[in-house]
């Protein structure tokens, strides 16, 4: 195969991956948090707290806790978000000219890792909290539950 052959091949290979790449990690399934008004994402995050508290049979400090924790990750993923309504187009922006813009990259990448720092200590807190609140019984079941639905945590049925 001619070497100029190879190296088109080549190129368009990993410009399909880096655009799936791209597009994968700007895939969201349900628009969860990002695009609820403040009222919904209230009204999401009661029906998870509700449904939890069935599981778990909380009581009402406990129920409270877990609502707290629930704003809290809330907080994180929006100051993950940070100023963008559409992360997507950010993403597309990088790779808009005829190169990689890198420095944006490198923006983006500080600004989310920034956030993530800024804001762990108050979500790790919360959900120390939660669980320390919990009694074996429920803890024991919070431990059951991850292990058996391993990524399918908010999942129906």
């Amino acid at each position: 195969m001619k070497p100029w052959i190879k190296r088109t091949l080549f190129g368009l290979f990993g410009a399909s991956i880096l655009v799936g790449g791209l597009t994968a990690c700007g895939h969201r399934p349900h628009g969860f948090g990002d695009t609820m008004s403040t009222e919904e994402a209230a009204e999401f995050r009661g029906k998870m707290v509700d449904r939890v508290a069935g599981k778990l049979d909380l009581n009402a400090d406990q129920k409270q806790r877990l609502t707290v924790l629930a704003d809290k990750l809330r907080e994180q993923r929006m100051a993950l978000m940070g100023q963008s309504l559409d992360p997507r187009a950010e993403m597309k922006a990088l790779v808009a000219g005829d190169k990689f813009d890198k420095s944006r990259a490198q923006a983006l990448i500080m600004e989310k890792t920034t956030a993530l720092q800024s804001k762990s200590p108050e979500v790790i807190a919360a959900l120390a909290d939660f669980y320390d609140s919990l009694n074996p019984t429920q803890q024991q079941k919070v431990r059951d539950f991850m292990e058996h639905r391993r990524g399918h945590w908010f999942r129906r049925g």
